[in-house]
């Protein structure tokens, strides 16, 4: 369906192009999300910064998780969870995220505060959701920060979360809902976890892109 992370982001940001008028701001969840959300800020010349959201994994599968939480302490937690875990074994297993919450925050973000989502038209993009936990917990931040307007954007979401996802935001945008939707690799014919390093430099990349855009307007006006 996706040649890659890119090309994604290309795509969403076409089906996108309506809410270049709101001025909106582009929020990606990192780290594989950076890149989609990256290109929908770029055609849609739109303000772009990181919501850092973290999956609460199972201790014994790392890969699974039982909910998420949100850099400002918004958790979602899937309601069986008690039935698996102790009250104080999620504790503890938050503390740790919200630990990695800070570091991802300092590295990737320079530890700078989000910008002002009051008000706003935000869009929530991230590569694809499976479980849907961490875009969940990433509403709720938006919703506690009184976001003017919520939009999800992802390349592929599996049918049954997409129509939940869709009841908590003002509208949400899929690409692609395979019916036979095990994981969001599957969509993309390139994948791989993306590195620190890797979002860095794409951040990069996009303030000399605008410095550059910058300097040309600034030759243009003399």
């Amino acid at each position: 369906m996706f040649k890659n992370r890119k090309d994604a982001g290309e795509k969403l940001a076409r089906a996108l192009e309506k809410y270049r008028i709101e001025n909106p701001l582009i929020l990606a969840i990192p780290r594989g999300g950076v890149e989609v959300g990256l290109q929908v800020a770029r055609k849609l010349d739109s303000d772009f910064s990181l919501i850092v959201a973290r999956k609460l994994p199972f201790p014994d599968n790392p890969e699974a998780g039982f909910g998420a939480i949100a850099e400002n302490g918004s958790t979602f937690i899937f309601g069986n969870a008690h039935y698996w875990l102790s009250g104080e074994t999620i504790e503890k297993i938050k503390q740790q995220q919200i630990e990695e919450i800070k570091r991802r925050i300092k590295v990737l973000r320079g530890g700078s505060p989000l910008p002002e989502i009051a008000g706003r038209t935000v869009i929530l993009v991230d590569d694809g959701i499976a479980m849907g936990s961490t875009i969940r917990a990433a509403i709720e931040l938006c919703k506690s920060r009184e976001a003017g307007k919520i939009v999800v954007a992802v390349p592929v979401a599996g049918r049954e979360i997409a129509k939940e996802v869709e009841k908590k935001v003002d509208e949400l945008v899929v690409l692609e809902i395979p019916p036979s939707f095990r994981a969001v690799a599957q969509a993309y014919e390139k994948w791989y976890d993306v590195s620190d390093e890797e979002v860095l430099d794409l951040l990069r990349e996009r303030i000399g892109q605008k410095e550059l855009k910058s300097q040309e307007f600034n030759g243009l006006e003399t």
